[in-house]
């Protein structure tokens, strides 16, 4: 078994990110007129205009905002303007887990950018905006926003409204419900057992959210590395990776299953260190990444976990 070495030294900062972080979903909001802290889930994305929310390519509607993080500043890879980003997510009631049909599958028209009729006319997209599907559902779209401190700082974005339009009336994709009842409210009616448990002050509320805060973690081994899977045919080294789990005397099975000490603390939200996916290390991985699950912005990862690369623009989640 190797034996982490968790010091680092100052000159790696430049480099390599210099800790792990793990994410605490508080029991409070951000507000519009208030401290933005560390950054929140749920709610609406800051200082964008409607015209340059994201929508979904498969049927028009926005894509929902999960989640707005300031990123610590060893982990600002896109240079030091770049503080924050906003991630956009796949209804829950639009993945292709649940869709019955799609506006592409009913022959969606293609006169002009915007068919299916929302306000802002021509779209105008983010000159940080940046588009992503995942491994298992490549139809399901996800999407990044990188932002500066201004932006980060700015008003709360109200998603466009659709406008009347004969095709959509015809179309067979209903409004996602949190366009109507708010992203916090909509996964806890659906899921009233999670850990958000029943918001009924999030009702209706598009802007309710819930306030994060990030810590660096004491011990991680893995900061600044890339993930990987080492199989028979390779054998980490001592700089190498580390998974956070061993087999006592080298036998596999459930008996024998043991977690190292130094991982026994990690939290399952959390930007870079050691990663914890459901079914393998996903490939392409940087170090520069975040790791969350469902409640984290309400989401639909069939109880399983993702992980967005934001230096690469990688995404994935398994269950």
């Amino acid at each position: 078994m190797i034996e982490p070495d968790f010091t680092r030294t100052s000159s790696e900062a430049t480099l390599t990110p210099l800790r792990a972080y793990d994410i605490d979903v508080l029991d409070q909001s951000v507000h519009e007129d208030g401290c933005r802290g560390h950054g929140w889930c749920f709610g609406l994305p800051p200082g964008i205009s409607h015209e340059q929310w994201p929508l979904n390519p498969n049927n028009g509607y926005p894509l929902m905002h999960g989640f707005t993080v300031l990123l610590p500043e060893d982990y600002r890879c896109h240079g030091p303007d770049m503080v924050a980003l906003s991630f956009f997510s796949v209804a829950p009631d639009h993945s292709e887990l649940h869709a019955i049909c799609t506006a592409r599958e009913q022959k969606r028209p293609s006169a002009g950018p915007d068919p299916l009729g929302f306000e802002g006319g021509a779209r105008t997209e983010h000159p940080r905006l940046f588009r992503l599907t995942d491994r298992a559902w490549p139809d399901d779209p996800y999407a990044i926003i990188l932002l500066t401190q201004a932006e980060f700082d700015g008003p709360f974005c109200r998603p466009p409204r659709p406008y009347c339009n004969p095709y959509q009336k015809q179309s067979c994709v209903p409004e996602p419900a949190w366009l109507s009842e708010g992203a916090a409210w909509a996964y806890s009616r659906a899921n009233p057992y999670s850990s958000l448990g029943q918001l009924t002050e999030a009702e209706g509320d598009l802007a309710f959210n819930r306030s994060i805060r990030w810590t660096p973690r004491v011990k991680d081994p893995n900061v600044g590395k890339v993930p990987r899977e080492y199989y028979g045919d390779s054998v980490p080294g001592a700089d190498s990776y580390l998974q956070p789990f061993y087999w006592q005397d080298d036998i596999i099975d459930v008996e024998h299953y043991r977690v190292h000490g130094w991982a026994k603390d990690h939290k399952p939200d959390h930007i870079g260190g050691t990663m914890y996916p459901e079914k393998g290390i996903p490939d392409g991985f940087g170090p520069y990444y975040i790791e969350f699950n469902e409640t984290f912005g309400g989401y639909n990862f069939g109880r399983g976990i993702a992980q967005l690369d934001f230096q690469n623009m990688r995404f994935d989640w398994a269950c």
